[in-house]
């Protein structure tokens, strides 16, 4: 399910002084960014814009969190959108012109050229609602009669493609898609509603969003080598409406107070 938030936040007079140029004055006419991120970066992103309001009023970011494979169509179906957060590569690749053509099957060119950057990196973790009495340790567990019922991401959603990749290199795959206990859900957040509401006996998130939630336990990490790094792309999007306050914006995410928030919650900051 798509969620849309605004917050009025601060913009700096020009992206090379973010931090220490001088404010604009008030009265500067007003802007709006548009900034699409993956369902996975809810609570980074909206604490990062209450720390963002000390940078210039003037601009309005409205963020839609949501898969990130549902983010890609509806940017490629002509949706608004400045900012592009995904949580797995191959949605950004899909709208970069500069990609793999093997990847970008549709030759789609969306991506401004020169600003996509790797902002955060996270893990796959299986959680179980809290107080739970199955006993269930392992990814393996999912297999077993300690598991009538599983959540996990469908195959168009990050998180659903890293665990199909897990249970593919554990060759488990066919038999946990054929074993009838798995729901799908549209993205993580909606994994970890499953889990959180005890509808399911576990579900497969990012470690980030078990640290955020309630009543959820995380029981294991996926194992070593079983999934590749999980890595986050940004970029700016050449269809975007104001490329000055997508850009000091950007800056911002990329500097320290941002960065703090994102260590915080449990991701980890890859080297560009």
């Amino acid at each position: 399910m798509k969620r849309i938030f605004t917050v009025s936040v601060l913009v700096l007079a020009c992206v090379s002084g973010l931090l220490a140029g001088p404010r604009r004055e008030q009265g500067a006419q007003s802007a709006e960014l548009v900034v699409f991120a993956a369902a996975s970066m809810t609570e980074a992103m909206n604490e990062i814009a209450e720390l963002y309001k000390a940078a210039a009023p003037e601009v309005n970011i409205v963020y839609n969190f949501d898969s990130s494979g549902t983010l890609k169509t509806q940017i490629q179906q002509g949706a608004p959108c400045d900012i592009f957060i995904s949580a797995g590569q191959l949605q950004m690749n899909q709208l970069d012109i500069s990609a793999d053509p093997g990847v970008n099957t549709d030759q789609l060119d969306f991506v401004l050229q020169g600003s996509r950057f790797n902002i955060v990196s996270n893990q796959v973790v299986l959680i179980v609602p809290q107080g739970s009495t199955k006993g269930i340790s392992d990814f393996r567990d999912i297999l077993t009669d300690k598991v009538s019922l599983a959540a996990i991401g469908n195959s168009d959603v990050p998180v659903g493609q890293y665990s199909q990749e897990i249970y593919t290199n554990l060759g488990l795959w066919d038999a946990l898609r054929n074993s009838g206990k798995i729901t799908y859900g549209s993205n993580v957040k909606e994994v970890l509603s499953h889990v959180e509401s005890a509808a399911v006996d576990c579900g497969i998130v990012y470690g980030t969003d078990a640290a955020t939630a309630q009543g959820v336990l995380v029981v294991a990490q996926a194992p070593a080598g079983s999934h590749r790094p999980i890595t986050y792309p940004a970029a700016i999007l050449n269809v975007n409406q104001n490329q000055a306050a997508a850009e000091a914006f950007v800056a911002f995410l990329k500097g320290p107070q941002a960065r703090a928030v994102f260590e915080r919650i449990g991701f980890a900051i890859p080297a560009n």
